[in-house]
């Protein structure tokens, strides 16, 4: 009978520590994390084909222009540019903290550096519809390692 109670403490620790880990609302017009499905320009999920490679990150739906959060506390490290070419939404932000790293891309930063809080505004959508016509707009998300982030949202 010991066993069974032991088991029970075991796992209610593991669902609250898994809960704990999830990552808060990236979009402030999506009220869940929804991986962008297929469009006319590719498909968002992790290891989505991309001609010839394979997609490294998730795309979070997100309306241009939309509030982006940030999805866990840590700091700001440093711009990150998805395509270091300028265009419209070549701009984006990598961060760190409760045991995590990623890259954010196509979001215009409210800075570039320093600490954030959980769910902490952390910039704006930028407009992907300039560059990708049809494209369901979103965020893109890349584990710093390449890892699916995908178990956080």
């Amino acid at each position: 009978m010991e066993m069974h109670g032991v088991t029970a403490v075991l796992l209610a620790i593991a669902i609250s520590s898994a809960a704990a880990a999830r990552w808060a609302t990236i979009c402030s017009t999506q009220p869940a994390n929804k991986i962008r499905g297929c469009d006319s320009q590719g498909c968002g999920g992790y290891h989505d084909p991309r001609g010839g490679k394979r997609h490294e990150g998730v795309d979070v739906v997100c309306e241009d222009g939309s509030v982006v959060y940030a999805p866990f506390a840590g700091k700001i490290n440093r711009q990150a540019r998805p395509y270091g070419n300028g265009n419209a939404i070549d701009n984006g932000v990598r961060l760190s903290g409760s045991g995590f790293c990623i890259k954010m891309f196509y979001i215009k930063p409210v800075k570039y550096s320093g600490p954030i809080k959980k769910g902490e505004k952390i910039g704006v959508l930028l407009p992907m519809q300039r560059v990708y016509r049809g494209i369901t707009s979103h965020v893109h998300i890349q584990n710093c390692d390449l890892t699916d982030p995908t178990p956080n949202l």
